[in-house]
């Protein structure tokens, strides 16, 4: 058998292969006394395996003291309920403020370590200006588990997303499914587009919608907006927005995939234009989340309100019909 291939038998589920890989490159595994740096050697039997474990290296990112709101901890996981206009992870523009800063400040040396490092391990992303429910790894276990889950958008186990959003108009259908795929857009490179299938960056990208609620008639008697409950098949870069958009139902708000539609704040009664008009982001919000406890198996739930602004704006729209 393989020295990694055993390794990874030997050690799960604390590791997974691609971690012993690393381990093993970089000289962590001896074999009876003598330095194993090929994943691919083969045992013979007999022989003593010793793998010593190098300390977490300190996290890139730095930490920050940004409050959080925590809604289930322990030794594995994190849930929390994002506010919007936080960036889940440092980049280009984004170099600190972000999820990641406030989590290592807020974890500490609970962080065992993802890959060797002590940080977050981020298995899902929310946009900038999408609230709402996140679960983030604090092990490499945990980190694997979760990751194979959301790969998987609940086909096979028990991970379910549900998404509230704010959009323009009325669906034709309380209920449907959008089945269509997602790549770059050809006019903005850093925006997602509805693309076709044959397309080489094409990805295959399913949501299902239910309407909640309808507000406002216009003169044909066509709802002025609607509540929508969203739930991923996939996980695709900006995928409600794209796909309600692409059925002519854009999110409210949504400056990337709406802008066509902000000129409807006119016709509206002052006390919902107004709040439209104030809303300063796309009306997304990670409602529910799911999922199987990477340690204990249990049946993990998590719902969070709508935070101030969205609640607001829900609040403008159920005014159009006296409520």
């Amino acid at each position: 058998m393989r020295l990694d291939q055993w390794l990874a038998g030997a050690l799960a589920p604390e590791f997974s292969r691609a971690r012993l890989q690393v381990l093993i490159r970089t000289g962590a595994v001896r074999i009876d006394g003598a330095p194993a740096t090929e994943p691919k050697r083969k045992l013979a039997g007999g022989q003593l395996i010793v793998v010593e474990l190098p300390e977490a290296e300190p996290p890139e990112p730095k930490a920050e003291a940004i409050p959080l709101s925590v809604l289930y901890e322990d030794d594995s996981v994190i849930v929390i309920d994002k506010p919007a206009g936080m960036v889940v992870h440092p980049g280009a523009g984004n170099p600190g403020a972000t999820l990641v800063n406030a989590l290592i400040h807020h974890c500490g040396d609970s962080l065992s370590g993802i890959g060797g490092v002590k940080r977050p391990g981020i298995v899902h992303r929310l946009d900038k200006d999408t609230s709402g429910v996140m679960v983030v790894a604090k092990t490499d276990h945990a980190h694997r588990v979760l990751s194979e889950a959301f790969a998987d958008h609940g086909r096979t186990g028990d991970l379910e997303r549900a998404y509230w959003a704010l959009v323009w108009g009325e669906p034709a259908r309380m209920t449907g499914v959008i089945d269509a795929p997602l790549g770059r857009s050809a006019k903005d490179r850093t925006r997602r587009a509805v693309v076709p299938g044959g397309r080489a960056d094409a990805r295959h990208a399913v949501t299902r919608f239910t309407v909640l609620e309808r507000f406002g008639r216009d003169q044909g008697g066509a709802a002025l907006a609607a509540l929508v409950e969203c739930r991923l098949e996939t996980g695709r870069t900006h995928q409600i927005r794209v796909h309600m958009a692409h059925i002519g139902h854009p999110l409210i708000g949504d400056r990337d995939y709406g802008q066509a539609f902000f000129t409807k704040a006119n016709v509206l009664p002052d006390g919902a234009g107004n709040a439209v008009r104030a809303f300063a982001r796309q009306a997304l919000h990670a409602r529910l989340l799911a999922f199987r406890h990477p340690g204990t198996g249990e049946l993990m739930r998590f719902e969070a309100e709508l935070p101030a602004d969205m609640a607001a704006l829900l609040a403008a729209f159920r005014g159009l019909d006296g409520r």
